[in-house]
């Protein structure tokens, strides 16, 4: 995952939200889509006789696919070693035979409850163990799909039929149209396998994605900014759980007879061989893993001795030569937000307003504290602060002008804090100034309303004052 910042419209990869475009225009999806699911009307207009095989074997790639995306979750997108996947496929089989066998469930309605049940069952399972990592993980995993597979050969609570399972599972309908030939379930599961893709790239675009990304590169960093890392590993592993409990459901309706050898331990280490073959957190690997390894050896079926062989060679050469996979997962491009004075109309706005700070001699200091305000050159140990928009502080032993428009000449301590000009709305002390009978050399005060303390002359920059109306008891100046 990278970041860049810089211009609005992101890098090459994102879209102006910040997140990642589609790798695929969807018009070309659709397009692709529509031509993989006119298969069955060109074998039927090919008039082949082996049509229905190649349709069986694409359904059974299909609900590979299903399995391999649902562990894809686990294994690719939080970096948990799950070889034990084939176990909760196994519970979404044998509750849906439970139920349609034995309560009379049509099999698309156990559908759900398939899921429920699997998901239910890996967070028991897995909430304890969640903890663990790599090769431990692994271990245990393989323990859990043989328990489950122990367990349902000794015909738990007399509902698993033992070794021999459970036959006679109904055929599933739809709106009444019952499903039975290869090309019907050919729709049924390759529908169910673009809804996963959907889901799952939903997933991986989400907050959750994201988090389980970041806990996979590095779960203690993950820890480290907020992410509750085994919250999210479970979740994920409960997801994964719940969607190969649905697979269940759709194989058991499709085989109409499970038992407990068509979930063992070499199941799991073929969808596990899917994930890490075609690229681990890549929906398209996993796509292209599930034609690989359920597809590919039917082609070489004639080769029936050596295919095996063949087949594992190659694995081993793909495994030294390209570990990441055949098809592994973009990396992601996402843009940071452009900088404050980027935006239209901002330039400027920050730093442009201040006019400037002036610089005398002897330690002398000014400040500028609001949007076109400036301060003038001060003498040697003056003063002078602005803080008003506008105003101007000159220089003088301690002068100050905090109200807009207002001045100081030079004085003993001179303070003006009116709005309009010196000594308008308060109290002005400045050379020549007169409360009433006061001294004009003296420092006198004025705190009538509209009182002015005369107007001596200006300070280098400053502006003169200008005398306020006489007041009640003063005199203009």
């Amino acid at each position: 995952m990278s970041f860049s910042p810089g211009a609005l419209s992101g890098p090459v990869g994102a879209g102006p939200s910040g997140r990642p475009s589609r790798s695929l225009p969807l018009p070309a999806a659709a397009a692709g889509a529509a031509l993989f699911f006119l298969i069955p009307v060109l074998f039927r207009a090919a008039g082949l006789a082996s049509a229905p095989y190649w349709l069986d074997v694409l359904n059974t790639v299909g609900l590979y696919a299903i399995l391999a995306l649902s562990l894809n979750v686990i294994l690719g997108h939080a970096g948990m070693f799950n070889m034990g996947h084939a176990a909760f496929f196994a519970v979404g089989a044998y509750v849906t035979a439970v139920l349609n066998l034995d309560c009379g469930w049509p099999v698309l309605w156990t559908l759900p409850v398939a899921g429920l049940a699997a998901g239910l069952f890996a967070a028991v399972v897995a909430g304890p163990i969640i903890h663990l990592r790599g090769d431990y993980l692994l271990i245990v995993t393989i323990g859990i799909v043989e328990i489950i597979r122990i367990a349902l050969t000794n015909d738990v609570f007399g509902l698993t039929g033992g070794p021999n399972g459970r036959m006679g599972i109904a055929r599933p309908s739809v709106f009444g149209f019952r499903i039975t030939k290869p090309q019907h379930f050919f729709y049924l599961i390759w529908v169910f396998v673009a809804v996963s893709l959907l889901m799952f790239r939903r997933l991986e675009l989400s907050r959750f994605g994201r988090a389980l990304k970041f806990i996979k590169e590095d779960p203690v960093a993950a820890e480290g900014i907020g992410i509750n890392t085994s919250r999210h590993k479970l979740l994920a592993f409960v997801i994964g759980a719940a969607w190969a409990g649905f697979a269940g459901t759709i194989y058991a309706a499709r085989m109409r007879t499970i038992s407990p050898d068509s979930f063992n331990f070499n199941e799991s280490v073929l969808l596990f061989t899917i994930v890490i073959l075609g690229g681990s957190g890549s929906r398209g690997g996993v796509l292209l893993g599930s034609f690989l390894v359920m597809g590919l050896p039917e082609l070489f079926r004639g080769f029936q001795d050596s295919r095996l062989l063949v087949f594992g060679a190659a694995l081993v050469v793909m495994m030294i030569f390209r570990p990441q996979g055949l098809l592994p997962p973009k990396q992601a491009a996402y843009s940071l937000p452009p900088p404050w004075d980027a935006l239209p109309g901002r330039a400027g706005a920050r730093n442009g307003a201040f006019a400037g700070q002036g610089g005398g001699s002897g330690g002398s200091s000014g400040s500028a504290e609001a949007f076109g305000v400036s301060a003038g050159p001060e003498g040697s140990g003056s003063s002078g602060s602005a803080e008003g928009s506008g105003a101007s502080g000159g220089p003088g032993p301690s002068g100050s002008a905090a109200g807009p428009g207002s001045s100081e000449g030079p004085g003993g301590s001179g303070s003006a804090e009116s709005s309009e000009s010196s000594g308008g709305s308060g109290a002005s002390r400045g050379p020549g100034a007169s409360g009433g009978s006061g001294d004009p050399e003296s420092s006198g005060g004025s705190e009538a309303s509209g009182v002015s303390g005369g107007s001596g002359p200006a300070a280098p920059g400053g502006s003169p004052g200008s005398p306020g109306p006489q007041g009640p008891s003063g005199e203009r100046g």
